[in-house]
């Protein structure tokens, strides 16, 4: 899985139509090209080949204000819907991925129902106590990494790995489950985008910086 695709594909849904800088922009306030690999390049990349795959539908539309050709909207399509989706799903619910997987997951998690992240939540849970019991077979934590070298630090850092993202999961789940956030069906969500010119405080770069293709 890539986080680069459902970060785009969430990020033109969101919008319902926009231009590669605007999701730059919004990928930008959230952070994620310190934690992703949603650098510019990327994110037009990314954008180029959705359409191409059938995930997204290109618009062109007026000349970029700073110069070059037209700039592209994008609008998300019925598959592409189903591949955010897809991908969502997959990324709340399985543990053994880039950690960037689920740091953008969560970015989306209100466009579920509330009892299906819980669900996909608890299933990340089961998931990560069967792999933490595969590694005890070999490594007993209470014993401590001593016990096989310094070879054991690499079992340690698995434990405790587990420990704290289960630690976190099932606070998650209990903030939700105790009625934390707007999910879908819910009422107006929580606006995690900015408004079309509204100054950005996280950008990495000005728009001149683009390549214009977005």
């Amino acid at each position: 899985m890539s986080a680069i695709r459902l970060l785009v594909l969430g990020a033109v849904r969101q919008h319902g139509r926009a231009h590669g800088y605007q999701v730059r922009n919004d990928l930008e306030y959230w952070g994620a090209h310190e934690w992703s690999n949603a650098k510019p390049g990327s994110i037009y990349h990314a954008l180029k080949q959705l359409a191409k795959q059938g995930h997204l539908l290109a618009h062109e539309t007026a000349p970029s204000t700073v110069g070059g050709p037209p700039r592209t909207e994008y609008e998300i399509t019925d598959q592409g819907t189903a591949e955010f989706f897809t991908l969502l799903r997959e990324s709340l619910a399985t543990y053994d991925q880039r950690p960037d997987m689920l740091t953008s997951a969560l970015g989306f998690i209100v466009d579920l129902p509330r009892d299906e992240a819980v669900a996909l939540l608890k299933e990340r849970v089961r998931a990560m106590e069967e792999w933490r019991t595969s590694v005890t077979e070999y490594y007993t934590p209470e014993e401590g990494p001593g016990q096989l070298g310094h070879i054991g630090e690499i079992m340690n850092y698995w434990v405790h790995t587990a420990d704290g993202g289960m630690e976190w999961a099932r606070g998650l789940i209990e903030r939700i489950e105790g009625g934390a956030y707007t999910f879908a069906g819910e009422g107006e969500p929580f606006i995690g985008v900015l408004a079309d010119g509204q100054e950005n405080p996280y950008a990495a770069g000005p728009p001149e910086t683009d390549d214009h293709s977005g």
